[in-house]
């Protein structure tokens, strides 16, 4: 159990950072001030369930190796390509700027809200690309790679372990939803925009590394 816990534990590092529930819960907070308590509720809850069943987390990491072979994408291609996407979500929360296509979807979101007060914001932009964007899906993708090549766990922890680190990624999201509110009045804008950058800071640097392992497969492969 011990091995499996940690096995979750070294999970959680490396999609969390690209998850940041606070910036999520930003969003949320913007898109859900005409709901009542029980339709803030319903999205938090669909938001988490969409998170980690509906393509974003769960089929990312069992059908996107197969997704990789049939347009014919290697592993060092990938891990340069999401950790270039990686490095630009890092970027972007270390030196934020409001975008015409981040507003956007905001705004149509808000001004659907004031016609119909059930319009769903769970999937988007909550659930994508909010908490589960490019950068997330190209890095479970990744992960994949990785967990298949080097084994450090027993077989039953490595098929297991991915199933409840998303899992937890989801109830922390819904936690994270659910106490918006709370979280919002404790942290405060500029806390949650400390936390981003921070994240942020994180971000580039895995990125980079990811950027790195390529190239250092690429250059083995040629030798080899």
């Amino acid at each position: 159990m011990f091995e499996l816990f940690k096995a979750i534990g070294l999970g959680l590092m490396v999609p969390l950072p690209l998850v940041n529930p606070l910036t999520t819960v930003a969003l949320f907070l913007s898109l859900s001030k005409n709901m009542t308590v029980e339709e803030h509720n319903q999205q938090a809850r669909l938001a988490s369930v969409y998170v980690f069943v509906f393509a974003i987390m769960m089929v990312a990491f069992y059908a996107g190796t197969l997704v990789m072979n049939t347009f014919g994408i290697s592993i060092p291609g990938l891990r340069i390509a999401g950790g270039l996407i990686v490095s630009f979500v890092g970027f972007r929360m270390l030196f934020p700027a409001q975008t015409d296509d981040d507003s956007g979807i905001a705004e149509s979101k808000a001004r659907e809200m004031h016609k119909h007060k059930t319009t769903n914001i769970a999937f988007v932009p909550l659930a994508m690309p909010s908490t589960a964007g490019p950068g997330t899906i190209a890095m479970i993708i990744s992960w994949v790679s990785t967990v298949n090549e080097d084994v450090y766990f027993a077989p039953w922890i490595t098929a297991l372990a991915p199933v409840l680190v998303f899992l937890t990624i989801s109830v922390i999201v819904w936690i994270a939803l659910h106490s918006s509110g709370a979280i919002m009045h404790v942290v405060g804008a500029s806390g949650i925009e400390a936390i981003s950058r921070l994240m942020g800071f994180l971000l580039v640097c895995m990125g980079v590394q990811f950027v790195i392992n390529g190239v250092l497969e690429i250059i083995a492969d040629y030798h080899a």
